[in-house]
């Protein structure tokens, strides 16, 4: 293991250069031992004039990096920059032990649009794994690029990238007079392009995607009380879904979109509720004295984990969507809560307390088995990557909020953060939608 190799992406410097100090930068602090040497030749230009601002070569080499099943070969290594299959001398790769190779180019494409092609190559068997051409445009390089590190890495590790996805999460920052500011921001899943989706005076929380990745619900606590709102992205239009006396918080969406799971007080105790959107309906599905909160959908869509005291501590409990007796799921230690599901539904991920310290854990619900995949003390909010491979989440370093990703076998370590103020609450999307 290459424990706390602190290895910064030196390329994302380049690449993030131009990033605010509201951005997010990305450390990997462990990756995995053996990671796959592979060299991205900087892709060639064949139009007239200056190329694209955006390097999509580079773009792709931090991607892979930053995954930590890669090991990228530093330009300044590299003996040859082919562009071309024809220009390909293997034995120029093989004397450094590279043993994959990407070469690409990009060309003009009508007006502000582009073609831009990639090739995949075994250096040591000598041959062409895989090729592709994007058609795309100025503004849209970055997501091509994390495109085809998405191929890239779902060729070679076997498993669907997840690099062209994005992150919500809430930033508070104080102003010189103390007074707390605090953002909803939307960021691509490598910090880059952070955008802020709602700003407040009064607390921002629990963001949740809506499963086409185009609306986000949220609590906020504006005019002084707590409201669950439905945001679109990217228009902006919004919409309060429910603003009751007491507690309105913890959305979740249903897998069809259709449906909130909700925590509501509006009756005098906490309880699960479900919302339909279309019908504006709303449904108890929980009745209980204790505090139910924090609901999540299984992938079928048909039964929720929620959070429940009513064993004595705080506890993961399943209920079918239908309604029926909740089923307690979780059994070691005295605190587990805030669960959510992998996308396979096999394992859930949530925060259990261990030696007082509170960690990410990753449950099997095959066998039972809890897994802690974190190391702080005060770590909370954890999310699934949409192919499941990483847990973001977040947590204290020296003070101040940050995120951390963690993969799922514990190998993949990431530290993100902001360069002033406090992370926290972050969602990963799910996959675009086309």
């Amino acid at each position: 293991m290459m424990r706390h190799l602190k290895l910064m992406i030196l390329s994302l410097v380049t690449v993030l250069g131009s990033l605010s100090a509201h951005a997010l930068e990305i450390e990997i602090t462990e990756g995995v031992e053996g990671a796959l040497p592979i060299a991205i030749v900087p892709f060639a230009y064949r139009g007239a004039g200056n190329p694209p601002a955006q390097d999509v070569a580079a773009v792709v080499t931090a991607d892979l990096a930053r995954s930590g099943r890669f090991k990228p070969l530093p330009l300044a290594d590299m003996l040859a920059r082919p562009s071309t299959p024809d220009a390909v001398d293997f034995r120029d790769w093989r004397a450094v032990n590279v043993e994959n190779l990407v070469i690409g180019e990009i060309e003009p494409n009508g007006p502000r649009g582009y073609l831009v092609k990639f090739r995949l190559f075994d250096v040591f068997r000598g041959g062409q794994i895989t090729g592709f051409s994007f058609p795309t445009t100025q503004n849209d390089l970055r997501s091509t690029a994390h495109r085809i590190a998405d191929l890239i890495y779902e060729e070679l590790i076997g498993e669907r990238g997840a690099f062209d996805t994005r992150i919500a999460y809430i930033t508070s920052v104080r102003d010189r007079q103390g007074r707390e500011r605090v953002h909803l921001k939307v960021a691509d899943a490598d910090g880059y392009n952070p955008q802020t989706i709602v700003a407040s005076d009064e607390p921002l929380m629990s963001p949740a995607w809506s499963p086409d990745g185009r609306r986000i619900a949220y609590v906020s606590f504006e005019k002084h009380r707590p409201s669950i709102w439905v945001q679109d992205v990217f228009t902006g239009k919004r919409e309060r879904i429910t603003s009751y006396k007491g507690i309105n918080g913890a959305p979740a969406w249903s897998p069809d979109g259709r449906r909130l799971a909700l925590t509501l007080s509006k009756d005098g105790n906490p309880d699960i509720y479900i919302f339909d959107l279309r019908r504006r309906s709303l449904r108890k599905l929980t009745r209980h004295w204790a505090i139910d909160t924090e609901p999540a959908w299984s992938p079928d869509g048909k039964s929720i984990v929620f959070t429940s005291d009513r064993g004595g501590t705080p506890q993961i409990y399943r209920v079918p969507v239908s309604g029926g007796e909740p089923e307690r799921i979780t059994f070691g230690g005295n605190y587990n809560a805030r669960a959510s599901w992998a996308p396979d539904g096999r394992y859930l991920t949530l925060v259990t307390r261990v030696n007082g310290n509170f960690r990410i854990g990753l449950l099997d619900m095959e066998n039972g088995n809890l897994q802690v995949l974190s190391r702080g003390d005060l770590d909370e909010s954890p999310s699934f990557a949409p192919n499941g491979s990483m847990i973001i989440y977040a947590g204290r370093d020296d003070g101040r909020g940050v995120l951390w990703a963690v993969s799922t076998d514990g190998r993949v370590r990431q530290r993100l953060a902001t360069q002033v103020g406090d992370v926290r609450e972050p969602a990963w999307s799910p996959y675009h939608q086309q």
